[in-house]
């Protein structure tokens, strides 16, 4: 496995391991990250997360990887919303599931763009979906839940 300098493996086996993991998400797993994106409802925080969005979503336009990217977003979807979506993101269908479906396809982003944003835009992207997969931000670790 390549690894970059971060200690992290090459993007696409990020890619590969989120989606591998969100295969087998609990019910609880998923309300752990779509509790994870509420603690985004701040205005504040939630113009950080739009501004890590939009330059996440520049950098993949500006190295002509947005094909890469609808790629990545098309996987998700299909495992979170369309026909064959798997039993626990249907069961989680609704409010709870659009929450963790937006979490994951925010750590989707941050993965896919990592080697074309910063530190700090991949944190708040990958921040949400880290409640429920630490490894994707081992430097902060999940917050209790209150």
């Amino acid at each position: 496995m390549a690894v970059d300098a971060e200690g992290y493996g090459a993007k696409e086996e990020g890619l590969d391991r989120l989606i591998a993991d969100a295969r087998v998400l609990s019910p609880a797993g998923i309300e752990r990250s779509a509790w994870g994106w509420d603690r985004h409802e701040d205005p504040r925080i939630m113009e950080r997360f739009h501004e890590a969005e939009r330059a996440a979503l520049r950098a993949l336009e500006k190295s002509d990887r947005g094909p890469e990217w609808e790629d990545a977003r098309k996987r998700i979807l299909d495992l979170t919303e369309r026909r064959t979506s798997l039993e626990d993101w249907k069961a989680e269908h609704g409010d709870v599931g659009h929450k963790a479906e937006r979490a994951l396809l925010a750590a989707a982003l941050a993965i896919v763009a990592r080697d074309k944003i910063d530190h700090p835009h991949y944190v708040t992207l990958v921040r949400p979906m880290s409640e429920a997969f630490p490894w994707l931000l081992p430097e902060l670790p999940p917050e209790p839940r209150r």
